[in-house]
């Protein structure tokens, strides 16, 4: 990851601390990483790439799902069930060719 990602995965970005009681302050910083990752791969299976600029597209748009369930959350078990849940709709919208709302009212109209 490059060094402008790794500030906003790693959670250094208003740090909470430990004293002010947020949950976020126990998440270790390479637990983000580590699931910041998993989205990648879950992204680089499913939407189409070429050469390190489509990767490093791929890597910003993880880093920003994972910091927008991060903020979000209300709790561990909170962020990690966003994302789980996030997951299988991320894979079947990359799957499915009609799940774009639009073109879905145009097959319906044409039938």
């Amino acid at each position: 990851m490059d060094p402008s990602n790794a500030q906003v995965a790693s959670g250094a970005v208003g740090d909470p601390t430990p004293e002010s009681g947020d949950w976020r302050a126990q998440l270790a910083a390479d637990s983000r990483e580590r699931i910041t990752y998993k989205i990648l791969d879950t992204l680089k299976r499913h939407i189409p790439y070429s050469g390190d600029e489509g990767l490093e597209e791929l890597k910003k748009i993880a880093v920003r799902f994972e910091e927008k369930i991060y903020t979000a959350a209300t709790s561990q078990p909170d962020y990690l069930r966003k994302i789980s849940l996030k997951m299988p709709t991320m894979e079947t919208r990359s799957q499915d060719p009609m799940s774009d709302p639009m073109q879905s009212n145009s097959a319906a109209i044409q039938e």
